[in-house]
């Protein structure tokens, strides 16, 4: 019988990530040796790498740094994803998660392509997923990057279980005035998801939808004729108000909208991105 304790178990998982079985296999195969032990995880997770490109990755993390220079704040967003919250959650992973964070800010990358194919201790950070995948033995995935510059850059990470490492992750631009708020106002986001900053932003042809189905809504309802563009309205401006940003109800005081918060602040808010894991 190999030569190892099962604290040599726990701590070949929590470098790699791998289940159990698969870790005292190596460690039988490497007689005990945690050296080789790793190889051979690593070995393996090389040659499943085909067979993994099918798989769902709907766990992982989101992780994110606001940096400041001599004109304002840069905020850079990462979404890396795995198979299993049991990965997510490992040390392993969670590094690696935030060493592509650390290619993101220092390539200025823009998109997950542009991110992918950046220098990351020496190699592209798709060869590091490659590996970190074959050293785990889960599909591992770099989904989305974000970067947003403003005057103030504020950050909200949000965990939904303690156990877990972040899975929502926003990111709002202000002037100078609106980083009053703008804190409050990412966690406003991360809790109620709108989908746009102003009602301007809303494409022309959901608007014409919504007010298609809120028209149809009306009339099969029975509503009098004569009264369906008032009821439209009202309905139009109830999906913008669930949807569009500056006029959520804010959450802190639902009595004022998210844009009366920050008109109060004398601020204004240009922009927002909500990442949350597998959605």
């Amino acid at each position: 019988m190999a030569n190892y304790t099962a604290a040599d178990i726990k701590a070949l998982r929590e470098k790699t990530g791998a289940g159990m079985l698969d870790v005292k296999k190596a460690l039988d195969e490497a007689d005990g040796d945690q050296t080789k032990a790793l190889e051979i995880i690593r070995v393996k997770g090389l040659k499943g790498v085909a067979k993994r490109e099918g798989r769902t990755v709907a766990e992982g993390l989101v992780a994110a740094q606001v940096t400041a220079d001599g004109t304002g704040e840069t905020g850079v967003m990462v979404e890396v994803n795995c198979e299993t919250d049991f990965v997510a959650k490992n040390q392993t992973f969670i590094d690696f998660a935030n060493s592509v964070l650390a290619a993101a800010v220092a390539s200025e990358a823009a998109d997950v392509d542009s991110l992918l194919a950046a220098q990351l201790d020496g190699e592209t950070v798709q060869a590091k997923v490659e590996g970190i995948a074959a050293t785990i033995g889960e599909k591992i995935a770099v989904r989305r990057v974000a970067r947003v510059t403003a005057d103030k850059v504020a950050l909200y990470l949000h965990r939904t279980a303690k156990d877990l490492p972040p899975s929502v992750g926003v990111l709002v631009a202000t002037d100078a005035a609106g980083g009053e708020v703008a804190h409050d106002v990412a966690m406003h986001i991360a809790a109620f998801s709108p989908q746009f900053l102003t009602r301007e932003d809303v494409p022309a042809d959901v608007v014409e939808s919504e007010r298609r189905i809120a028209e149809e809504t009306s009339r099969n309802e029975g509503k009098p004729e004569a009264a369906l563009p008032k009821i439209v309205e009202g309905r139009m401006n109830g999906f913008f108000k669930e949807n569009v940003l500056l006029d959520q109800a804010f959450a802190k005081d639902n009595k004022k909208s998210v844009g009366k918060i920050v008109e109060e602040a004398g601020g204004n808010v240009q922009g927002f991105v909500r990442f949350r894991v597998g959605s």
